[in-house]
């Protein structure tokens, strides 16, 4: 999660995009959205293994837009392929 948190940060599309699980991973990412985001944070509140293959991570990222403060918060789901994690999907709180 701290990667892919680091990555949006710096607007790494290739690397979020490689760290997506291939079921839900979308054809490309946009990062020329305006105005753009200052992610200010990132507070993991919990890990949970499911099983060997399956994980939960909830977190919550702090961000600025248009000088106006806000939070993302978020349970994330990843899944465990070929020995490396996949963020699947998350549901925001």
């Amino acid at each position: 999660m701290r990667s892919r948190y680091v990555a949006y940060v710096l607007e790494d599309g290739p690397y979020l995009l490689t760290t997506w699980h291939p079921s839900t991973r979308p054809a490309s990412l946009d990062f020329d959205q305006a105005p753009r985001p200052k992610w200010l944070g990132l507070s993991v509140k919990r890990q949970v293994e499911l099983d060997q293959c399956h994980a939960l991570v909830e977190f919550v990222a702090r961000y600025k837009l248009e000088g106006r403060a806000f939070r993302m918060h978020e349970t994330s789901r990843f899944e465990r392929l070929d020995g490396r994690w996949y963020y699947l999907d998350g549901e925001v709180a």
